[in-house]
């Protein structure tokens, strides 16, 4: 599994023509959504090779500086796409207000085919003007040892309980490589994306819930139906409960986006085919859990022999404001409502003994608790309603039968959805036409 270190000091798209297959009541709904959203849909993501990332299309091109006075400044809501070398650390800055917390997640990609060791991996730092420490983070390659995207975020949160980075000003945001120094030349290509989130109106708790429920719910059964996986977080596929289906390569990572409300708790298991052949691969099967930010909330693996192999992330306890004062991420990291993304990889070294695939895969989702009021922000977040899931939406996931793609979903994800706001825009249609009774789908 690979290694995670975390602490804290003190679009609009164009309406695709496959629209023109469903009834004119979801093409409208679709259409006031479009006008209405307060995000406009991104680009459709930069396509990269066989196996790789797919970086947001409408990402800007920066350089990371050697030191922190020569920074380029991260825009709040915006995408941005830089290196990082080999050696030394790269920087950026945040202009920030006295009153919102602000997140920026760090997706590392090395090349594809690449020479990676399990302790490579990346590190996020952020400190303020005086150099005091706000938040670090890390995570790494894995006992896979295949090269993959690996995601960091860093942190400046605003909390009564904390008296350093609460000041308005410039913030240092710090990556540099980690692991053996001899291993995985070359620089590795990143994705940056930034957040802010605004304060709550009122104060609310200052401790995370200390007890929810911690069992492990069981996989949601019935015939799974096909949805294809994307290629990174922009391109996230949108998945609502139950089960799918879809195939992966050795080397492949892809990305599933799934709507998860204030007081509500997403759960998954990853299953992947049996293959035949004979060998043993730590690690082979990997399922992450990231919020609305990008920010690692669970992971979990699973090894292959080629029999079936089965990977279930570990229980986290229902989106609450109050989770962010916990320690562990897979509390702390449920601390606001939005899309939610499941990352599966399948790791390189499988072709060796296994073969090329691809291998079924079969994701089972649930989604469970009562949608409940989010905290009452005093302000709007960047992107616009990414930490939230409107009402239309608070209702369980539709499926879609016959095991194809819906031509709705398949609409939506063809704008671009990554970042919340359309994906769940997407949702809403889909809903509206599970409930009306649309052909070939029904309700949970």
């Amino acid at each position: 599994m690979p290694g995670r270190h975390r602490g804290v000091a003190e679009r609009r798209a164009p309406v695709p023509a496959v629209l023109s297959t469903v009834p004119v009541v979801l093409a409208t709904a679709l259409a006031v959504l479009s006008t209405t959203a307060a995000v406009p849909a991104r680009p459709a993501p930069a396509a990269g090779p066989p196996g790789g990332y797919a970086f947001a299309g409408d990402a800007r091109r920066i350089e990371g500086a050697a030191v922190p006075a020569g920074a380029e400044r991260l825009e709040p809501g915006a995408t941005y796409r830089s290196s990082l070398p080999a050696r030394g650390a790269v920087h950026y800055r945040l202009r920030l207000d006295g009153a919102s917390n602000a997140y920026v997640a760090v997706t590392a990609v090395p090349a594809p085919g690449s020479a990676v060791a399990a302790s490579d991996g990346i590190r996020v730092s952020v400190r303020d003007g005086r150099g005091g420490s706000c938040s670090f983070d890390s995570a790494s390659i894995g006992a896979a040892r295949s090269p993959r995207p690996v995601t960091a975020w860093g942190r400046r949160e605003v909390s009564p309980a904390k008296t350093r980075c609460r000041e308005a000003g410039t913030y240092d945001v710090a990556v540099e490589r980690t692991g053996a120094r001899d291993a995985a030349p070359g620089a590795w290509e990143l994705e940056l994306a930034a957040f802010t989130e605004p304060g709550p109106k009122r104060p609310g708790a200052t401790r995370a819930p200390e007890v929810w429920d911690s069992s492990s719910p069981a996989p949601p059964g019935g015939e799974p139906r096909r949805r294809r996986g994307g290629a990174g977080f922009t391109g996230a596929a949108p998945l609502g409960p139950g089960a799918w289906r879809d195939g992966i390569r050795p080397g492949q990572t892809l990305f599933y986006a799934v709507p998860v409300d204030w007081g509500q708790r997403v759960y998954a298991t990853a299953d992947l085919d049996g293959s035949g052949g004979r060998g043993y691969v730590p690690g082979a099967l990997r399922l992450a859990l990231h919020n609305p930010a990008r920010g690692p909330v669970a992971d979990t693996g699973s090894g292959y022999d080629g029999g079936p192999a089965s990977a279930a992330l570990p229980p986290v306890p229902p989106v609450a404001y109050a989770n962010r004062h916990a320690v562990a991420d897979k509390v702390s990291g449920m601390r606001f409502a939005g899309a939610y993304y499941l990352v599966v990889h399948l790791a390189a070294r499988v072709a060796d003994d296994f073969g090329e695939g691809p291998f079924g895969l079969t994701l089972r989702v649930g989604v469970d608790g009562a949608a409940q009021s989010g905290p009452g922000y005093a302000g709007e977040s960047a992107p616009r309603g990414v930490f939230e899931v409107p009402g239309e939406q608070r209702v369980a996931g539709p499926e879609t039968a016959g095991g194809t793609d819906d031509p709705v979903m398949t609409a939506v994800a063809v704008g671009g959805i990554g970042t919340g706001s359309l994906l769940l825009a997407g949702l809403g249609v889909w809903t509206l036409r599970a409930r009306r009774g649309g052909p070939g789908t029904r309700a949970l």
